[in-house]
């Protein structure tokens, strides 16, 4: 990520990668496959002193960036969470205290607990239906009542949702009459009604929750923005969990595709290294080339998505239908190239293997985005 970093970015990024090395070596990983929430508190509070959960949060609200870009700074960390297949909810975190920072003023409480690691938050926006994971397929209900909301169906998959103080729950303006735009509601974890099903996750130490809501009744002022008029926040939203998620997924396949080169050049086959032989190089050839085009449109993306450029959308689908599709392919060679021992629940690989593979249907899935964008390309088509 980033050839030419600012030295306070490299700063940044060297200790994230120097902690995490201490922090969450591989058997600690496999130790966190049996915890509940899959990290530990003083872990995730430590991170947050780094910097984790305070870039996307503007400067008066007790936020702020290293180089003036808190997406990009941010996707340096996401990287290195990848590269190490660490655990937490880093994008989630981020995407809430981002949303709840641009908002005009409120829940100042729940930003500072966010930005001190004290706590953390889910974004419930994905539902499990087809086509759920993006905005347009948000169905969930947002009623409005006299001083209040009420807030009726379910998010699925919903991340770290057990161990979240708040849920930032995206659904849709709902009256008698007609379904209308998204709205955006910060709900308290221990509210009545809400309701969490455990998932299962490929992923060793991430945790996924269904978080149903059954008539939970808040306040008007749990409303985060104007109700009904939260789809370009939400939006903006998806594109910076898409770009924090797509440079971790790079994070990971890099790992993955280092450890390959090592064992091609350490393993003999006929008194000759691996990496000798042609075929073989051809095909580290191919997945090197995958390897730095995820590595480039994913950092266009994260710097088109922080500057809110024009292109944003389009960068945002075509990184996160890249990245899915051959981040996959990439490490599925990985495993092969390293034989039997590959698919061996001793080997690292498969931590990597897992979050790459967990990464690919997360903020939907690169089908979803080939689609999403191929219809911005047919607007554009007709405006011209």
């Amino acid at each position: 990520m980033l050839l030419r970093r600012t030295p306070d970015q490299e700063f940044l990024r060297e200790t994230t990668a120097r902690y995490l090395d201490d922090a969450v070596p591989a058997h600690e990983l496999r130790r966190l496959r049996d915890d509940p929430a899959g990290f530990d508190a003083a872990y995730w509070r430590q991170g947050a002193e780094l910097g984790w959960t305070s870039l996307l949060v503007p400067e008066d609200r007790g936020g702020g960036s290293v180089s003036g870009s808190g997406l990009v700074d941010a996707t340096l960390l996401a990287y290195e969470l990848g590269w190490h297949a660490a655990p937490g909810p880093f994008v989630d975190c981020n995407v809430v205290a981002a949303a709840l920072g641009a908002a005009d003023g409120g829940h100042d409480e729940v930003i500072k607990s966010l930005i001190s690691g004290e706590s953390v938050a889910a974004w419930c926006m994905a539902e499990g239906h087809p086509g759920g994971q993006l905005p347009e397929g948000i169905e969930l209900e947002v009623h409005l009542e006299p001083g209040g909301v009420v807030l009726r169906g379910v998010k699925r998959p919903v991340e770290s949702a057990a161990q979240a103080s708040h849920l930032l729950v995206t659904g849709r303006l709902t009256t008698d009459r007609a379904r209308q735009g998204l709205t955006q509601v910060l709900v308290p974890a221990a509210t009545a009604g809400v309701e969490l099903q455990p998932m299962r996750s490929v992923d060793l130490t991430r945790r996924f929750w269904a978080v149903r809501f059954r008539d939970v009744r808040l306040p008007l002022d749990a409303v985060v923005g104007e109700p009904g008029a939260a789809t370009e926040a939400v939006t903006r939203q998806l594109h910076q969990a898409i770009a924090l998620s797509t440079a971790e997924s790079v994070g990971a396949m890099q790992r993955a595709f280092d450890m390959t080169v090592a064992w091609a050049f350490d393993r003999y086959s006929f008194g000759r290294p691996l990496a000798s032989y042609q075929a073989l190089k051809h095909r580290f050839a191919d997945m090197k080339t995958w390897l730095e085009a995820s590595h480039a449109v994913a950092d266009a993306a994260a710097a088109a998505v922080d500057a809110g450029t024009s292109e944003a959308a389009e960068l945002a689908s075509a990184a996160k239908a890249y990245v899915g599709e051959y981040g996959t392919e990439l490490v599925q060679d990985c495993v092969q190239l390293h034989g039997g021992i590959g698919v061996t629940f001793e080997h690292d690989l498969h931590l990597f293997v897992r979050r790459v593979t967990l990464g690919r249907v997360l903020f939907g899935t690169p089908s979803d985005h080939r689609r999403r964008l191929a219809a911005i390309l047919e607007r554009e088509e007709l405006v011209s």
